[in-house]
C-alpha cells in the first residue's frame, strides 16, 4: 500500500485505514476455532474412522479445526483394555474443554458418544448435530 495520494504528497490516514482493513483482514482469514467431532468409534471401526475422517474434513471446510479424540488416541492406547479407553475418554474431555463448540455426527448415539453429549450440556458447551448427510439437525 502506498502512503502518498494520487498527487503524490503524503496522506497516512487513508494508508493507516487501508492498512487496519487489511490486517483486520488476514487475521480473521487465519482465524479458525477448535470443534470436537463426536461420532461413533466402536463396533464397525474402519467405517466410523473413515466417517470420523470424512466429518473432520466437513468441519475443515466449515472454517474449524476439528478436534476428534477417537481418530487421535487409538493410534497409542488399547480401546479394548478399560483402564486405556476410560484414559482416552478422560483425554477426550479435556480436549472438549478447549473447544468452541462440539458438532454431533450420524444417526446413532454410542454409550461413549452419549457421555461426551451429557458432559458438553453439563458445561453448556454449544452442541450442534448433523445426520449421516451432513445436514444439521435440530435436538
Amino acid at each position: 500500500m502506498n502512503k502518498f495520494n494520487a498527487e503524490h504528497y503524503d496522506d497516512p490516514t487513508p494508508h493507516q485505514a487501508l492498512s487496519t482493513i487489511e490486517a483486520e483482514r488476514k487475521a480473521a482469514k487465519a482465524f479458525r476455532p477448535l470443534v470436537y467431532i463426536c461420532s461413533p468409534y466402536s463396533g464397525d471401526v474402519a467405517e466410523n474412522v473413515k466417517n470420523a475422517r470424512r466429518y473432520c474434513r466437513f468441519a475443515f471446510e466449515q472454517g474449524y479445526i476439528p478436534i476428534a479424540r477417537h481418530l487421535l488416541f487409538p493410534q497409542f492406547l488399547d480401546d479394548s483394555n478399560s483402564k486405556e479407553r476410560e484414559l482416552g475418554l478422560h483425554f477426550g474431555n479435556v480436549m472438549m474443554s478447549l473447544c468452541r463448540e462440539v458438532w454431533v455426527f450420524g444417526d446413532t448415539i454410542s454409550p461413549g458418544m452419549d457421555a461426551e453429549i451429557r458432559r458438553a450440556r453439563w458445561k453448556n458447551y454449544r452442541l450442534r448435530f448433523f445426520d449421516n448427510a451432513l445436514r444439521e439437525v435440530e435436538q
